[in-house]
């Protein structure tokens, strides 16, 4: 039957709301006299009835002129019963001028009972009929309980209520002064009672919807809804609310943040915008996911223009597509210059520095995947190290200020190619430092990136979502993690604190283990574990063994003499370093060896560089295993067959 009235086309809904209403406006006025009459059976007069149908009628058009037919039931609002209050005030006045006009017997209190039995029966049916049309829909909801009892709360409360997936049962809050108060017509309850208000209300997701001013402590509170095995997940930051890249129910799984379970690095903005505001600067490996994370906060610092550079189309196009949104949206008039080109091409990369005359060039452009690398050996030193040398060469040329690079932990005593590749990258950098003056060089090493393509968090999501297993190489490894938005904070923050050769790290407090943060998000998507112990669980983590080139344990310092910067959270150190003379000479070397696809000579010489270089494994190069050197040296005769 609901069904059917709500099939109805919209005129008929509306008659059967005028039809509804005179009639509980006539048993309004009728019941108003006979309580004020004391008469179980009153028949009203000829002058009576002409004043109860006068009012009634002009009654129903002031609904008309108020909008209340054009209400829809099922979504009706406090403006909705403001609109029946003014009516039937307006109604109850009606009746005592048409009482006075038409000399009926109308008593004083009547208007007065009338207008309130009205009220009841006008506002009543509407929110009978909107109890009836929405029960269905709400026990076909997934029952939710909303963490946070402040503004958001409340936001995502009436967004909730509003749609088809999700219906707020219960509000969890950190004031034990709300405990067993209601809001909105639910209850509130204390997080600390959260196991047992979650079974009581049958609760199948709990939804994060703190204020952006709460001081909770993320890691805490995972720590009490982590053994609860139900899914929870967060709603959007106010920031991405006020700028409309998304809505208080664009309901998501928990942010990398959360996970990370510390609070992350906040930058000296005064500090980084000094050094950007009006600058024109270029991003190397713009595409990337640091160098994409750099764009987004340098052109919210306002620099003259921003230079993005990158070989993959897709990439460029992409990050040049949402910049130029941000810079629209936000009116901040940045000129910005996407441009193709590969950072091992020196004369490309001076043109470009000199065509929009670069002042700071953020150096982003690398291979960062351990066992990649390890595979294609001649291809990661290319680009992370001669890619580094002839961007800062052209950098130096062009007299660009300031040049930063984007190092990693992997450098410290590395046991892979892509670790040695960048701490060697960096002895280019601290060797140029000292051959030159007027390009100030400094370093930035930080942990692994959350959340950047090859992180771990978005390949466990996806094979949790997929059933499982998760792989995790070995039960004991650790690793420092960074969130993106925070590492290119850190750059930032690097790039305007260095004065020439410094390698700057972060305090990112302790290591996570990765097996256990695999658990974590095992559970905090609502399943268990699936163990020996528990083989009914869902997902199992399954430890695959250490991968070519991978160690348990990262370092961010060689040396143990860290020194103290203005910012408290950044570290910065002088290690080893090589004269410019001993450097070139590695460099010539390397250059010779990587030529003649030599992966053998390269392996040693970044052995006897002062890397640390120490590998856990053969060379596993994919091109060497398979004849490579071969293939080069049959090249080789032939290129002296050549007429010169």
């Amino acid at each position: 039957m609901i069904n059917t009235f709500l099939n109805l086309p919209r005129v008929y809904k509306r008659l059967i709301s005028v039809s509804s209403d005179v009639f509980f406006l006539f048993f309004a006025v009728w019941a108003a006299f006979a309580l004020r009459l004391e008469q179980q059976i009153w028949i009203p007069s000829r002058e009576q009835f002409t004043v109860a149908t006068i009012t009634v009628v002009i009654t129903v058009g002031i609904f008309v002129r108020l909008g209340l037919y054009r209400a829809v039931i099922r979504y009706l609002g406090d403006k909705a019963f403001l609109t029946i209050i003014y009516g039937v005030v307006a109604s109850s006045v009606t009746l005592i001028v048409l009482g006075y006009l038409l000399q009926a017997f109308v008593p004083r209190s009547v208007p007065i009972i009338y207008g309130a039995l009205a009220f009841i029966f006008v506002g009543g049916t509407r929110l009978g009929v909107r109890m009836l049309v929405n029960r269905p829909r709400m026990r076909s909801k997934e029952r939710v309980a909303i963490v946070g009892a402040g503004e958001t709360g409340m936001q995502l409360a009436s967004a909730l209520e509003q749609g088809t997936e999700y219906g707020p049962v219960l509000f969890l809050t950190f004031r034990r002064a709300n405990h067993k108060s209601t809001i909105k017509g639910l209850p509130v309850v204390d997080i600390k009672h959260v196991a047992k208000a979650v079974q009581q209300h049958r609760v199948q997701r709990i939804l994060l919807a703190l204020d952006p001013n709460s001081k909770v402590d993320r890691k805490r509170l995972l720590r009490q809804l982590e053994p609860l095995s139900i899914p929870v997940q967060t709603v959007p930051s106010m920031s991405e609310l006020v700028t409309g890249r998304a809505r208080i129910n664009d309901i998501r799984d928990l942010d990398i943040e959360d996970l990370l379970g510390r609070d992350p690095v906040r930058p000296e903005n005064a500090i980084v915008a000094g050094s950007l505001y009006g600058k024109s600067v270029m991003v190397t490996g713009a595409g990337g996911s640091i160098g994409s994370e750099l764009c987004r906060q340098i052109i919210r610092h306002k620099p003259s223009r921003l230079v993005l550079f990158e070989q993959s189309e897709f990439s460029l196009y992409s990050i040049e597509r949402e910049l130029e949104s941000i810079n629209q949206i936000e009116s901040l008039e940045v000129q910005i210059h996407p441009i193709l080109g590969s950072v091992c091409h020196r004369r490309r990369c001076e043109a470009v520095m000199r065509a929009f005359d670069i002042e700071t060039v953020y150096h982003a452009a690398a291979y960062k995947h351990v066992p990649l690398v390890e595979h294609n050996v001649i291809e990661g030193i290319q680009n992370n190290v001669f890619g580094t040398w002839h961007t800062a060469e052209a950098a130096i040329s062009a007299g660009v200020q300031r040049f930063v690079l984007i190092s990693t932990d992997k450098a410290v005593r590395p046991t892979n190619v892509m670790g040695a590749s960048k701490r060697l990258a960096e002895l280019v950098l601290q060797g140029l430092a000292e051959r030159q003056a007027d390009t100030c060089f400094s370093m930035v090493r930080f942990g692994n990136v959350l959340g950047s393509s090859g992180s771990v968090v978005p390949l466990f999501r996806d094979q949790i979502r997929d059933g499982g297993p998760i792989t995790v190489t070995h039960p004991d490894i650790i690793r420092y993690f960074m969130t993106i938005p925070e590492a290119s904070q850190l750059v930032l923050q690097a790039g305007s604190m260095g004065t020439g050769g410094e390698v700057f790290v972060l305090d990112m407090g302790e290591p996570v283990k990765i097996a256990e943060l695999a658990r974590k998000m095992v559970h905090l998507m609502g399943l268990e574990e699936k163990t020996s112990e528990n083989p009914e669980g869902d997902i199992e983590v399954l430890f695959t063994g250490l991968r070519p080139g991978e160690k348990l344990f990262e370092e961010l310092l060689i040396g143990d003499d860290p020194q103290g910067t203005n910012h408290p959270r950044i570290m910065m150190a002088r290690e080893v370093s090589m004269d410019w003379s001993d450097v070139e000479l590695l460099l010539k070397k390397l250059t010779l060896a990587s030529q003649n696809f030599d992966c053998g000579a390269v392996i040693e010489l970044l052995r006897e560089a002062p890397t640390g270089y120490s590998p856990n494994g053969d060379m596993v190069d994919l091109v060497w295993r398979n004849g490579g050197d071969q293939v080069v040296q049959l090249s080789e005769s032939s290129v002296r067959q050549l007429p010169h």
